[in-house]
């Protein structure tokens, strides 16, 4: 039997914890060791999830862990750094979204990443949905014809603490880093045609982060609309209309299935068990490191460079 693929994690907050119990679903990883900046916090994570060994300092974790890959679970403002750390000690990456504030930032790691032959990936669980590839499936085949028009909205009140991940600038708050980036990403993958044109318009808060974007986009023959938002909880759906009919994808950021709507017939529905993304994000990066690659198909570095490049036309 193969041995287990050998996590550590830099961050010790929720997704941490989320990332833990996905893994544990995978039955071909574990984690091996976790750290964190917060006094007590990793040692409490490795505790409640069995894992062997906890650390304070993320280097001391990559100087003293037989690891195969490390995720870096910590706040966006310190992703670039830590990738780089990273990268220091030849040790792959899985980065949580967004993985970085500007496109300076990813083109230096990726040229780093591709100089060095080291996996690097960002964590963009969206891109690995069953569900991504059945909307895909259906618009090959045609079933809503040429699609002209498409919507994804993504949002929630959050708390208005100005000292929070949402709101906070030095943690790498803002609406582009949380939510935008799913909605992109989610449209992109979809529609894979070259932008043509594209108008963003945003709503900047008292702390100088963006709170909201509404964003037009122009494909050839198509045009689309993305909204996301900390100020109000919306309608979590992406909607993509054709000729002939449309896709609806409910809470599109997550497994929660899609369906076809074909005028004149009775929708066609497709669910998903896992409600997220991690169990097929991270199934990837271990296929992809164990197979001496350097980035992954489904979730390349180019898609994390236009990402990168939008938030530098929003900031």
């Amino acid at each position: 039997m193969e041995k287990k693929f050998r996590f550590g994690i830099m961050g010790a907050g929720n997704i941490a914890e989320e990332f833990c119990q996905s893994v544990e679903k995978t039955g071909i990883a574990c984690v091996a060791a976790v750290a964190g900046r917060t006094p007590g916090k990793a040692a409490r994570l490795a505790e409640k999830y069995g894992i062997a060994a906890s650390y304070q300092d993320y280097e001391e974790m990559l100087k003293h862990e037989e690891l195969d890959a490390v995720y870096i679970a910590a706040t966006t403002n310190a992703h670039y750094t830590l990738t780089m750390l990273c990268l220091d000690y030849r040790m792959p990456v899985l980065c949580e979204k967004a993985m970085f504030t500007n496109s300076r930032d990813a083109q230096e790691v990726f040229l780093r990443s591709c100089q060095m032959g080291v996996f690097v990936m960002e964590g963009m669980w969206s891109r690995f949905l069953p569900k991504m590839e059945q909307v895909r499936r259906w618009i090959s085949d045609g079933k809503i014809g040429n699609i002209r028009f498409a919507s994804v909205d993504i949002g929630f009140r959050a708390s208005a603490n100005p000292e929070n991940r949402y709101f906070n600038r030095a943690l790498g708050g803002g609406a582009m880093y949380d939510l935008t980036v799913y909605c992109y990403d989610i449209l992109t993958a979809i529609i894979q045609k070259p932008i043509r044109d594209i108008q963003i318009q945003s709503v900047w808060t008292d702390t100088d982060v963006d709170a909201q974007e509404q964003i037009l986009l122009q494909f050839e023959g198509c045009q689309a609309r993305i909204s996301a938002t900390f100020l109000a909880n919306v309608d979590n759906r992406a909607v993509f209309y054709g000729e002939k009919g449309k896709i609806v994808m409910e809470f599109p950021h997550f497994g929660r299935g899609c369906s076809l709507h074909i005028e004149g017939q009775e929708p066609e529905y497709f669910e998903d068990s896992e409600e997220k993304g991690f169990v097929y994000e991270i199934r990837e990066v271990v296929e992809c490191v164990r197979h001496g690659k350097i980035e992954s198909k489904t979730a390349p570095h180019s898609m994390t460079l236009e990402a990168s490049q939008l938030y530098d036309q929003i900031l």
